[in-house]
């Protein structure tokens, strides 16, 4: 007598919302912190997001950096060509120093534009420079430009720049988070996207 098959697992699609993002090496992980503990990592485990990351150190709105691609490349090469995520989420500004607030504002509103192109139907939410220690006078140019950008597109702009990360926070470079100072971005940002209504179910 043949013994009974046994029966195939069945594969369920999560339901979790799809979120990406494009940054910098606050988003992708910079020195002993690595990408699954960034802050990106540390938002999307509390929200119960699937996360897909783009982007790398150095890079910015305007700024290619060492890598020699700007956040609008990087959406190009690695985001583009995915299906349409639940929401996209720009974090950036702190590399783009020496450069005139009206031409980051400029690389903003391109950005914004080709994004909601390629996927009309996803929310979109942008953040400006992060800043671990007191930040630069220049710094708050640049986070103006985004502001204004995201505002003309009718987009939800989240702002970090002067706040106070504590004790604890940021790597001996004086730049970089440490995993404590990470895990407060991740907190701030959970806080700020819920009072825009992104959550669990984005």
């Amino acid at each position: 007598m043949p013994l009974a098959s046994t029966p195939s697992p069945v594969l369920r699609r999560s339901t979790a919302p799809m979120v990406m993002i494009i940054g910098d090496s606050f988003t992708v992980g910079s020195g002993p912190v690595q990408g699954w503990d960034s802050y990106a990592a540390q938002t999307a485990r509390t929200l119960g997001w699937q996360l897909v990351v783009a982007g790398a150190s150095g890079t910015g709105f305007v700024n290619p950096g060492p890598v020699g691609r700007t956040f609008e490349m990087s959406f190009d090469k690695e985001l583009s060509w995915r299906p349409p995520p639940d929401l996209l989420i720009i974090s950036g500004g702190h590399n783009d120093r020496q450069v005139s607030p009206g031409t980051v504002h400029q690389a903003v509103e391109r950005l914004l534009e080709l994004a909601r192109r390629r996927w009309p139907e996803t929310r979109i939410v942008v953040i400006g420079p992060l800043w671990m220690a007191k930040a630069p006078d220049w710094s708050y140019q640049v986070r103006d430009a985004i502001a204004v950008a995201a505002e003309e597109a009718k987009t939800p702009f989240l702002d970090p720049l002067g706040r106070s990360w504590g004790s604890g926070t940021i790597l001996p470079d004086g730049v970089h988070p440490t995993y404590e100072g990470h895990a407060k971005i991740a907190h701030w940002l959970v806080d700020a996207l819920h009072k825009y209504g992104f959550g669990p179910g984005t």
